[in-house]
């Protein structure tokens, strides 16, 4: 029996061995810190120190500035990957998701300092690291640090529950609510803060299946020589590494987007169309297209012939002002989620006649034969004629087949002739009686009017529609428009829904001014590209941009007001028959003006035009075929499609 003991004990101990997914040899982590934007002075000194304290606490560390190293191969080797105050966009979709397969897997993550002020547009990423970069007072004031939880692994050497110390404080916007904060800092004891009470500084969390650490502490050179933000900093990464087990990638839900190589373009035709608006793309890969004076073009998918099925009648150009460019007439054109069923097109249009309406119709189209008897008359959106300008008009549906349809503010954007206060390029906001179409708060920040909106309904088999659960209004609520899912829109040219995820997407075009005028009128333009994931008010006229706020402008005085609130927009032009209070404004999903911006630098310099780029429809998901329409200012157009 005594030798039977140790054997039976040795065999216990190789069995937990091998059922164990702990790695072999010491933890090892890589300490990322390449920048885009700001770059901190305290980076250099901020590695050295992590490079001591694992030499000190028996862990590996690697360090670079090489966002190409974010791949599977590589990033599995690491137990944790340290964001050492990068800034901006640092990662391309593709290494964007190699980390987020990396963190799905079990991988850690700690940010230091400026890793809020990063991948703004990176929506997993913001939940990861936990909230984003909004502000900072000036210099690095000193400040009290309180410790909220002591017992976690990166405070729990603090013995006492206030920590006085010198930094950059940021304040923070977007903070994801499923983070435990361990420490705050107290805005009495300095100025310039922003978040209030209950300021987080310093959080843990478990994410996506990692883990994730952050603390805003780490600006300045001398932080890494303080002792307590040390162990501050040693205990997230610990906190990181966890049980320095190996990632298991079958856990791992993002895909890697395929190669771009891995596609051919086909151009299917060019240079045959005018004005060409929307198009639809039909279960045989058929190609209807809508122009803007009515035709509807069909391009024959095996013939590669394209004919004209069908010729509406439509307002498309100012019948007694001359020299304004009116911008109605066709403008959507989308098929039935059902259409090999039941043969409904969807088209958006200007009636000719004395109703001075956008009409939403439906139609059949079956064998090449437009059937303009069979017209369903669904909505009509009330427009005023013999102006410029925006009109939206772009129609999707979302996986659950219901029906979006984007409306411009209907506003004129140019200066008015012969008087002395104009819009000059910002906010239209003149609600003198008699100017009402330099008004947008009369479309866009109406609650009772479908101007300027996103509008969401089902509609039901004899082309009346129904009202579905979460639009931005509930039926029957005074002064609002149920049909209403995000309001606050200029120009919504194309719209887009994520079948899968029901979240809208559009690019809204915006505003002329090539400059700030801070201090009397508001911000410069910004174009943006935006993302509803629920209904919302998305600020215009009141807001552009990052709910950059105009200011309320008097056209009688030139007189200038205050900021408008994007926490409680007020509607209160002459011209509003709405409420008077807002719903919040959201800020844009991405924005940038005319000139270089560091924010989005992707999008380059030059001309604020969103609506003429790429608009990508699927055409056949088994095949991989995919189309895209090319249109812009000139009203060049091209159909093509990429194979993959």
């Amino acid at each position: 029996m005594k030798k039977v003991l140790p054997i039976l004990i040795l065999l216990f101990t190789l069995v937990l061995a091998s059922c164990s997914n702990e790695r072999d040899g010491k933890p090892k982590i890589l300490v990322f810190s390449k920048t885009m934007g700001f770059k901190h002075a305290s980076i250099p000194t901020g590695i050295a120190t992590i490079q001591k304290l694992g030499s000190e606490n028996g862990f590996a560390v690697d360090t670079t500035k090489n966002a190409d190293l974010f791949n599977d191969e590589n990033l599995k080797q690491y137990s944790a990957i340290v964001f050492l105050s990068t800034t901006m966009n640092v990662l391309d979709h593709n290494q964007e998701a190699a980390f987020e397969r990396y963190i799905q897997s079990g991988g850690g993550f700690v940010g230091i300092h400026a890793a809020a002020d990063c991948e703004y547009d990176w929506g997993w990423y913001n939940k990861l690291v936990g909230a984003q970069f909004l502000s900072h007072p000036a210099g690095t004031p000193e400040a009290n640090f309180i410790i909220k939880d002591n017992s976690f692994i990166a405070t729990q050497h603090f013995t006492d529950s206030v920590w006085t110390r010198s930094d950059e404080i940021y304040n923070y916007k977007n903070i994801n609510p499923d983070v435990n904060v361990i420490m705050t800092v107290d805005e009495s004891t300095y100025e310039g803060g922003q978040n209030g009470e209950n300021h987080p500084f310093s959080w843990y969390h478990e994410f996506d299946g990692g883990r994730a650490f952050y603390t805003g502490a780490g600006h300045t050179q001398e932080s890494f020589s303080e002792e307590l933000f040390l162990k501050h900093i040693l205990g997230g990464i610990q906190y990181a590494i966890g049980e320095n087990l190996n990632l298991d990638y079958s856990k791992a839900t993002t895909q890697i987007p395929p190669e771009i190589d891995r596609f051919s373009k086909v151009v299917l035709t060019e240079g045959k169309f005018f004005e060409p608006t929307e198009m639809t793309v039909l279960p045989n890969n058929d190609v209807l297209i809508g122009q803007r004076r009515g035709e509807v073009m069909l391009f024959d998918a095996e013939t590669e012939e394209l004919t004209e099925v069908a010729k509406f009648d439509v307002y498309h150009k100012t019948l007694n002002t001359p020299g304004v460019n009116a911008e109605e007439g066709l403008m959507g054109l989308q098929k039935d989620p059902d259409y090999s069923n039941n043969n409904w097109i969807y088209v958006f249009y200007a009636p000719t006649g004395d109703e001075s309406v956008n009409r939403l119709s439906r139609f059949k189209f079956k064998d090449g034969v437009f059937d303009m008897s069979s017209e369903q008359k669904i909505l009509d959106v009330n427009s005023d004629r013999e102006i410029c300008c925006h009109t939206g008009g772009s129609i999707a549906f979302g996986g659950d087949g219901l029906l979006y349809l984007s409306t411009g503010d209907n506003s004129t954007p140019f200066n008015e002739k012969d008087v002395k206060y104009v819009n000059n390029g910002f906010a239209p906001l003149n609600d003198i009686p008699g100017h009402s179409q330099y008004d947008a708060r009369r479309s866009s920040g109406n609650t009772n009017d479908l101007r300027g909106k996103i509008l969401r309904i089902k509609v039901k088999e004899d082309g009346t529609y129904e009202i579905p659960e979460g639009n931005l209004f509930a039926v029957g609520t005074e002064k609002t428009r149920p049909e209403i899912y995000t309001m606050g829109h200029r120009n919504p040219y194309r719209i887009s829904v994520d079948s899968k995820r029901g979240y809208v997407y559009w690019g809204d075009v915006g505003p002329d001014a090539r400059a700030d005028s801070l201090d009397t009128r508001g911000p410069r333009g910004y174009d943006e590209m935006n993302q509803a994931r629920q209904a919302g008010n998305f600020g215009w006229p009141l807001f552009i941009g990052n709910n950059f706020a105009y200011r309320d402008y008097n056209y009688e005085t030139g007189e200038s007001g205050d900021e408008f609130d994007p926490e409680n927009p007020i509607n209160d032009s002459r011209n509003n028959t709405g409420l008077r209070e807002l719903p919040p404004a959201q800020g844009a999903y991405v924005y940038y003006p005319y000139v270089e911006t560091s924010t989005f630098p992707q999008v380059g310099t030059g001309e604020e035009t969103p609506w003429p780029d790429l608009l990508t429809i699927p055409m056949n998901i088994r095949t991989g075929v995919v189309c895209r329409v090319i249109t812009t200012v000139r009203s060049l157009f091209m159909i093509g499609c990429v194979v993959g």
